[in-house]
């Protein structure tokens, strides 16, 4: 029980890397970008080479930060600030023309095998959590940076001016332009700081499991229903719906297979554990249509 509750806090944390950047892209640009989880799946390979070249995964947060950060700057400039006012058919079409590409770049530098990431040395063992259960020292590195990180983001959009814009953008995208603030800017940070928290997601999970094509897909798929049950552009609901879903995931995945050879009964709890997530959804969705945290109408 206690491992699957830390497990499920430790995907709920790195689901709120990757959804808080999807939230915060779709509430100020009105951008659906499809292409998010291969930004995570591209942080992914970055452990992977930077350790492999390095010998050490440290380095690869920074790279991740930085890189990333200059990636959503350079996407945003050169791409998805012309594509902010039109259609979202448009605006799916670019992103699922940047997955491709992302594809493309990963076969021609790291090829299409699956690959390990070895855990830092100085985390390679187990913290005891009580007289019978211990915890690895890794998984509780990533939690403390994701909520290191989480504390910094909610920080930055609660509590400095700049924040205070973001807000406004996402809750009434006219009033930037009504008080001559340049919306362009804005957006261009944002999206920096949305790719970037995408990719170091994909430096952390790296040695948690393989690193492998199209590692990002299900992820993303898992990170929007994290910003519906949030509620769009909403910081504090991708907070609390990432880690919802990720107990919820974790332990119906873990619990559910459990009920098989029970009866009827037992085996149509084991067939729905693996869908918890999708029916939690339709069950906030139900209750609550702008999600937990979003605007009413």
């Amino acid at each position: 029980m206690m491992a699957q509750l830390l497990n499920g806090l430790q995907y709920g944390l790195l689901l709120f890397l990757v959804s808080s950047g999807l939230t915060l892209i779709f509430g100020v640009m009105g951008i659906i970008n499809l292409a998010h989880g291969s930004l995570f799946m591209i942080g992914a390979y970055v452990a992977f080479l930077v350790s492999k070249a390095t010998g050490t995964l440290w380095l690869a947060l920074p790279v991740g930060v930085l890189g990333g950060a200059a990636l959503g700057a350079l996407l945003e400039w050169t791409l998805f600030r012309h594509f902010a006012k039109r259609e979202h058919l448009d605006q799916v079409m670019l992103t699922f023309a940047l997955i491709l590409l992302a594809e493309e770049l990963r076969w021609v530098v790291a090829g299409s095998d699956f690959h390990s990431v070895p855990i830092p040395a100085i985390l390679d063992f187990s913290v005891p959590v009580t007289s019978g259960f211990s915890y690895s020292a890794y998984r509780f590195a990533v939690i403390a940076i994701c909520l290191v990180l989480a504390l910094a983001l909610f920080w930055w959009i609660e509590r400095t001016r700049f924040g205070a814009v973001v807000r406004a953008s996402a809750e009434n995208p006219e009033m930037v332009d009504v008080l001559g603030l340049d919306a362009r800017r804005v957006h261009l940070v944002v999206f920096a700081a949305g790719t970037a928290l995408a990719v170091v997601a994909g430096v952390l999970a790296a040695p948690l499991t393989s690193v492998y094509p199209g590692m990002g897909d299900s992820l993303l798929i898992i990170s929007f229903v994290v910003v519906v049950i949030g509620g769009l552009g909403s910081i504090s609901g991708a907070f609390w719906a990432a880690l919802l879903i990720g107990l919820v995931d974790t332990f119906g995945k873990a619990y559910g297979p459990s009920f098989q050879g029970t009866g009827a009964l037992g085996t149509l709890l084991a067939a729905l554990s693996g869908s918890s997530v999708y029916l939690l959804m339709i069950a906030v969705l139900l209750w609550r249509p702008t999600g937990l945290f979003g605007q009413r109408p």
